[in-house]
């Protein structure tokens, strides 16, 4: 598939590290690195993610010594960076070989190896695992799922401390008191501006066709707090920060049964 323009590196007239980035490119994140090389600078979105990570930044702990931190969808590494250079040690985990590549140069160019470990893999690969994290960043990946909620359901399991959540969503906030149960002829409701809503999308958002899903605001919220999260506070808009609930342990083992069998965790050795 070809790439955009905004992710093609010019090769002509560097050296150094701006040579070095040209050759690993192209890039999606724009990182700047520590000689004023930009990676990505004509990045559509602007300067993507560091305008991100300026809403996020206060709201996360400004020493992270001792913390786990899980970043899914790493991409070329801008947040492990960041994460990495409050005292966290983290583990990128991103599909894309190419983008792997990327953020295990620029881990070695910011001198943060030994804080930052690298993984291929999807989210559906948490459930053959047993580890946990005190924080993990689940940004930018849900929307492309085709089974989003079942990740998320994944991603909980995880969950520590906090988790810092951003997907793709529908205009509007508008937000309702839901009830506990609806009769059968009550469903027109669903049609009401603040009930929770995801918007399938079959073909292509902005040229991409693994955009599957856009979700309004309640939805988030609602599938957040179905997967055990609690929302601590949004950051900027589409960015959700989560705590566990007291009912966490509760949730979780309601959803385990049909979490195991729809990954094969239910399956024992030989069958």
């Amino acid at each position: 598939m070809s790439k955009p323009d905004y992710m093609m590196t010019s090769k002509d007239g560097v050296s150094g590290i701006a040579a070095t980035a040209a050759e690993l490119g192209p890039w999606f994140h724009n990182i700047h690195l520590p000689d004023g090389t930009q990676t990505a600078p004509g990045h559509p979105l602007g300067d993507f993610p560091a305008f991100k990570w300026r809403q996020i930044a206060a709201h996360l702990p400004a020493d992270l010594s001792g913390w786990r931190v899980l970043d899914i969808g790493c991409n070329a590494g801008f947040y492990c960076i960041e994460l990495a250079k409050r005292g966290a040690q983290v583990t990128g985990l991103d599909v894309d070989a190419h983008f792997l590549r990327q953020a295990e140069w620029v881990a070695t160019v910011f001198q943060l190896e030994d804080r930052i470990t690298l993984r291929q893999g999807q989210v559906y690969d948490l459930a053959r695992s047993k580890e946990t994290f005190d924080l993990i960043l689940f940004m930018g990946v849900f929307y492309h799922l085709r089974y989003p909620l079942l990740a998320l359901d994944l991603v909980a399991e995880r969950v520590g401390r906090l988790l810092l959540f951003q997907t793709l969503t529908m205009p509007g906030e508008a937000v309702l008191s839901l009830p506990k149960n609806l009769r059968m002829e009550q469903r027109s409701a669903f049609l009401d501006a603040g009930w929770p809503k995801m918007a399938f999308i079959e073909h292509a958002l902005a040229g991409d066709p693994t955009n599957w899903w856009a979700s309004n605001d309640a939805s988030i919220r609602a599938m957040l707090r179905t997967a055990g999260m609690d929302l601590v506070r949004q950051p900027g808009r589409e960015i959700y920060l989560c705590e566990p609930s007291a009912r966490v342990t509760e949730i979780r083992e309601e959803r385990r049964p049909e979490i195991d069998a729809a990954t094969g965790r239910a399956i024992r050795p030989g069958r």
